[in-house]
């Protein structure tokens, strides 16, 4: 059982245009480029990338979020579809491999640093 979920939204789109039926969504495309690489660098042993029919941030998408139990949460919106999944993968890697969960900003590959983000805290009991 995965500890490490990477929540995505597949029914994200920039675009306020109806989508042609054969055209996916942006969100959908991102799951499948985090997909093939997530197999291709082994992440998806540790980290389950988890499609999600809808995030409520249909004005800010594409939106993704790293959930951890004990850990906080990162939302992520505005990512654009193309060329950051293997951003989101560089601060899975990131997130699984810190005990808290705490990542500074810093850290975060650059392109994550120019989308809107969210830090939820760690529920407490």
């Amino acid at each position: 059982m995965h500890k490490h979920t990477l929540l995505v939204c597949k029914s994200c789109n920039r675009s306020s245009e109806e989508l042609p039926e054969n055209q996916p969504a942006d969100g959908t495309r991102l799951i499948e480029q985090l997909n093939a690489l997530g197999v291709e660098q082994m992440y998806s042993l540790d980290l389950r990338i988890q499609p999600v029919g809808c995030l409520w941030t249909c004005g800010s998408p594409c939106a993704v979020a790293f959930s951890a139990p004990g850990k906080p949460t990162y939302l992520f919106t505005n990512v654009p579809a193309d060329d950051t999944a293997a951003a989101l993968l560089q601060f899975g890697e990131l997130y699984l491999k810190s005990k808290t969960g705490n990542i500074p900003w810093q850290q975060f590959p650059q392109v994550l640093q120019e989308v809107s983000i969210a830090k939820i805290p760690t529920m407490s009991r």
